[in-house]
């Protein structure tokens, strides 16, 4: 019986691969010193004579030497910048190789294919796989698991583990491949796929992909998704791998997209390109998109394609970018209109699409107006063109807007512009003339008709991430029926978005009765009236609701409340957050009050404050908002700062800006202060569910009553046929978390933890460690109670502030101490992922267990008044009866108390932490007992408190001794200048630092350079050796940084203090 393991994986990918038509050869078989070799070296990646062989028989009209021409250019892809060769690379794979040559006299140009990616020349090409085939470059010898070549060319890489490992996860083969990347770099010239597999699990991803953006390929054939209980590698070679889809997928799904971003500091602007892939739901939904838009379009055709309805966030502008590509190649050369009804959002979009030009095969253009719109769309054939659905509007009040082109080659992309591609009434309005007065009426329409007036024979094509709207009853005369449904539940499930939850905090800033009956009747109107309207039908109502809304009183409660909210929410899990107001007066008062509460949030620099509004404004609106204005480039800065999760922008107020197509990973709470419905509702919430690192899920606050409207946008939702709840409820967090708290409680089912709860310090501790020794007492335990506490922890942060929070809080912190426990011994080294970096002070601090978490208590001895490495402590440790917690204890407690003192004294610390590391290693290799580790771990703790001692013995402070211990003070050479001389010089070393270090110094060449000037004249002033010298300045150096930084942090700029401060010192520097 074969066994599970990584070869035999292997032999099960090969297997399925050769049944798709593909020949098998062993990498051993042709390396260089084989009997049939194909390669001349083992740094040669391609298979020279099998890709000849392939170009000679697609390219019949040329000579030989004009293939052998192509084929060295190919082989000759070479410079430092690997994502750059990948590109040259794939522009010949897909376009063909240029080349010259002279044809009856004349130098002609042309292009030699490498490939055959035409629907019926499938065969015409050479599938082979191949295993173990090994490259070696600069010294490093590798050897990919798995290798597809196509014409001899090195295009898919697979990179297997062991399914029955543990440890053997795709993330490690993943790694690999990053290993891959820097040590044979030249394999993935010509690589376009990437899969990482356990057998079990398999994703594909592009080379520049982050492990997170790898994902699943969930359906063979792209018409039913396969089972659960299928392994995902089959899954996967049978979907992505069979010839057909491969080429399509190379030739039409694969993309280099360039963003541009300007270095903070250097203010220098550099172009960055990453490769993008498409997901399976993006290649499937785009091929069905372009088959009804070529049916759509023909003579006689519908001229409606469909709606195509991603979910936000499963790369929606990507899917319209592949679409807009392939259509280009398969429709005569079409001229493509894109249509949104946001201006911000034609900007993003059009940045997306101008990003990928290439795959386009031509750059996007931005109609700036009316007559730049009509000037574009008055061509023969071609193009892409941006604009706003706004700019089809007719002259001198016309009903009809003027024919630009009759073709039926031209395609429009309607972009979640739903509600404004509707209007088909006509109705009346007033004529007036230059003194206001009515003198007459005229007939208008609403854009959706103007277009249509424009262009008559175009076919239309709509994208939408939400379902579209329901009132609407003409959606399918507009567009035409759903083309692909790709919707919340998948999305989660494939892990491309996050869960969204919902929190009403009404109760907190209530809104007086007249202000929700104003909402109510503001709702109601807005589905009454025409977008032309719709200014003037609302303003009063507008201007009450605001007056209300942004009353001064409501505003200060509102901001102290999201205040406090927003910094509860950051101890839970750092994040960002988005105020939605509703109008710009409003966002600029909210900000005032924000700021009247956290001064140290503002700065008038862009580049620099906690809290931003995102708004435009113009001189009309008076000098306060007039601070607030944002040009296009300011917002594109702003943006920047917000997607950088380390930027210290963490809060943005806006209007409408951002609502929609804004693409912010780390942004995880949105504050709703606008009444806001439908399809706006639907679009505004997604800004949270972006997939980042191990964010649990978005929270969305509302604080005006969205509700009503939620519900509505959400069961209209499900009648749509989407799946999976858009925004789960507090309630379903809630839910979760009682789920969560009842697999915690199995786990511990047979030991009785009730008294804990009513316990005194001491009993609460002993029931902790009675926990602890329960769970350790079944192997698979701790990993499996670690994991559920976190999974609960994760789901009591979403579900706060809910009553059943405070109901099981004390439960839950009693968990919570318990798996501290568990992992406070354990090493705090970075693995890959840190499950666990979100969950940080989920207890709150009035519960009284919150002490328990303590390391001390923990292990069951009292806290000494007395500095923690006192006598009485020792021996209290000493006389313990667990003895290997002993051992852990003593070793958590010397390694942080040497740590802290390393930020006062580099040169101590250091000699500290080798005793410490030395004594462990013996005991580790049995060298020692337990009895003599306990022993040895005492003696460094008294050799500690020694040391700290010394410098009161000395009569030097802290600051002082630390440069002391940094002269070298043991070495004989040293020693000669005498203990009164190495005392003075330590202390003018301290004063010098201490007067000449700024806070930033560190980063300021010309200080340092002046500094370490100083520390050289001092030594050279007091007859230091000179051989020394070099040594001693180094050190002095490091020892004046950490000190800078200490000072720094504590505030206090550059003092000394005594030592008999250390413990609180040390405690400064550990909080």
């Amino acid at each position: 019986m074969p066994k599970l393991c990584e070869s035999e994986i292997e032999k099960m990918a090969i297997e399925e691969l050769v049944k798709l038509g593909y020949a098998y050869l062993s990498g051993p078989d042709i390396a260089p010193d084989a009997l049939f070799a194909e390669r001349n070296s083992y740094s040669e990646v391609l298979l020279r004579k099998r890709l000849t062989d392939a170009v000679v028989r697609l390219n019949p009209n040329l000579s030989y030497d004009v293939v052998l021409e192509a084929v060295n250019k190919v082989a000759r892809i070479s410079s430092s910048n690997l994502v750059a060769d990948n590109e040259v690379f794939h522009k010949m794979l897909v376009d063909g190789v240029p080349v010259e040559y002279r044809k009856n006299g004349d130098i002609v140009g042309d292009y030699v294919k490498l490939v055959d990616f035409s629907e019926d020349g499938v065969d015409n090409n050479e599938f082979l796989v191949v295993n173990q085939f090994t490259v070696i470059e600069n010294n490093n010898n590798k050897r990919p698991d798995i290798l597809l070549f196509i014409n001899g060319i090195p295009m898919v890489l697979f990179e297997l583990k062991n399914p029955a490992d543990e440890n053997a996860t795709i993330r490690k083969a993943y790694d690999q491949i990053c290993t891959y990347k820097a040590t044979i770099p030249s394999l993935f010239t010509y690589n376009e796929i990437c899969v990482i597999s356990d057998g079990l699990e398999a994703k594909a991803g592009s080379l520049t992909a982050p492990f997170s953006r790898f994902s699943t390929w969930k359906t063979k054939d792209g018409l039913n998704e396969a089972s659960k209980f299928e392994d995902q590698l089959t899954t996967l070679i049978h979907g992505l791998c069979n010839k057909k889809t491969l080429l399509d997928y190379i030739r039409n799904f694969i993309t280099f997209e360039k963003s541009k971003t300007e270095d903070k500091k250097t203010k220098i602007t550099k172009v960055e390109t990453v490769k993008k892939i498409a997901a399976y739901h993006q290649y499937y939904a785009v091929n069905k998109a372009v088959k009804s838009t070529i049916e759509a379009a023909r003579v006689g055709g519908s001229k409606k394609a469909g709606v195509i309805w991603h979910t936000q966030g499963s790369g929606k502008s990507l899917s319209m970018v592949f679409y807009a590509g392939k259509l280009v190649q398969n429709l005569n050369n079409p001229t493509i209109v894109v249509i949104t009804d946001r201006n911000d959002l034609d900007d993003q979009l059009f940045d997306t699409f101008a990003g990928n030009s290439d795959l386009l095969r031509q750059p996007p253009k931005q109609a700036e107006s009316c007559e730049h719109l009509k000037e574009l769309l008055k061509v023969a054939s071609g193009g892409i063109v941006f604009t706003t659905i706004q700019k089809f509007i007719p002259d001198n009040d016309s009903s009809v807007y003027e024919l630009l082109s009759e073709r039926d080659n031209i395609v429009v992309i309607a972009d979640e512009a739903h509600r404004t591609q509707y209007g088909f009434n006509a109705k009346l309005r007033d004529i007036k003339d230059e003194n206001n007065q009515v003198v007459g009426q005229r007939i208008a329409y609403g854009f959706a008709k103007y277009m249509r007036d424009a262009l008559p024979n175009a076919t239309f094509i709509g994208f939408t991430g939400t379902p579209v709207e329901k009132q609407d009853a003409n959606t399918p005369a507009v567009f035409g029926n759903y083309i692909d449904i790709y919707d919340i539940a998948q999305a989660v499930e494939d892990k491309v978005t996050v869960k969204i939850y919902y929190e009403s905090r009404l109760a907190k800033v209530n809104l007086t009765e007249e202000g929700k009956k104003l909402i109510e009747e503001f709702d109601r109107e807005l589905e009454e009236v025409d977008e032309k309207d719709e200014a003037k039908a609302a303003k009063m109502k507008w201007a009450k609701l605001e007056a209300i809304v942004g009353n001064k009183e409501r505003l200060a409660t509102l901001a102290k409340d999201i205040v406090t909210h927003f910094e509860d929410r950051q101890k839970v899990f750092e994040g960002k957050a988005m105020i939605v107001a509703m109008s710009r007066r409003i966002a600029v008062d909210l900000y005032n009050e924000i700021i009247k509460l956290r001064p140290e949030w503002h700065s008038d620099d862009l580049d620099k404050g906690v809290i931003k509004v995102v708004m435009t404004s113009s001189s009309s609106d008076g000098p306060e908002m007039q601070k607030h204005h944002t040009t296009k480039e300011q917002r594109k800065a702003l943006a920047l700062r917000m997607k950088d999760e380390n930027d210290p922008l963490k809060i943005v107020i806006v209007r409408d800006m951002w609502l929609t197509g804004f693409d912010v990973p780390c942004l995880n709470t949105m504050y709703i202060d606008k009444p806001m419905k439908d399809h706006n509702l639907m679009q505004a919430i997604a800004r949270v569910n972006r997939v980042f690192k191990d964010k649990p899920g978005g929270l969305i606050v509302d604080y005006i009553g969205i509700a009503p409207n939620l519900k509505k946008a959400l069961s209209f939702y499900a009648e749509s046929g989407g799946k999976g709840v858009p925004a789960e409820t507090q309630t379903r967090a809630v839910e979760i978390m009682l789920e969560k708290l009842e697999v915690v409680r199995q786990i511990l089912h047979g030991f009785d933890y009730s008294s804990f709860f009513i316990a005194e310090v001491k009993d609460k501790l002993s029931i902790i460690l009675r926990a602890e020794d329960f769970i350790l007492s079944t192997d698979d335990k701790k990993a499996r109670f670690i994991k559920e506490v976190t999974l609960l922890s994760q789901a009591y942060a979403l579900a706060k502030p809910d009553k059943a929070t405070v109901t099981h809080a004390e439960e839950i912190a009693f968990f919570q101490a318990v798996k501290a426990r568990l992992t406070k011994f354990e090493t705090s080294g970075e693995s890959g992922i840190n499950y666990d970096s979100v969950i940080k002070n989920i207890v709150d601090s009035a519960i009284v267990s919150d002490e328990v978490v303590d390391i001390f208590d923990a292990a069951g001895i009292e806290k000494p008044e007395l500095s923690i490495l006192s006598d009485e402590f020792l021996m209290e440790i000493k006389g313990m009866k667990h003895k290997n917690l002993a051992i852990e204890l003593l070793k958590k407690i010397l390694s942080d108390e040497i740590k802290v003192r390393s930020k006062y004294n580099l040169t101590k610390s250091k000699s500290l932490m080798e005793m410490l590391s030395s004594a462990l290693k013996r005991y580790q290799n049995n060298l020692l007992t337990t009895a003599e580790i306990i022993e040895e771990l005492i003696r460094i703790a008294k050799e500690i408190k020694n040391a700290d001692r010394r410098g009161e013995e000395l009569g030097l402070s802290e600051d002082e001794l630390a440069f002391y211990d940094a002269l070298e003070t043991n070495d004989s050479a040293v020693k000669v200048l005498g203990d009164e001389t190495l005392r003075t010089i330590a202390r003018e070393l301290a004063d010098k630092v201490r007067k000449n270090a700024t806070i930033d110094w560190t980063l300021k060449e010309s200080v340092r350079a002046k500094l370490m000037v100083l520390v050289r004249r001092t030594l050279n002033k007091y007859g230091y050796p000179p051989d020394k010298q070099q040594r001693a300045v180094e050190t002095v150096m490091k020892q004046a940084e950490n000190l800078a930084d200490v000072w720094a942090s504590q505030g206090v700029m550059y003092d000394t203090r005594p030592l008999s401060n250390l413990p609180k010192v040390a405690e400064e520097v550990s909080n």
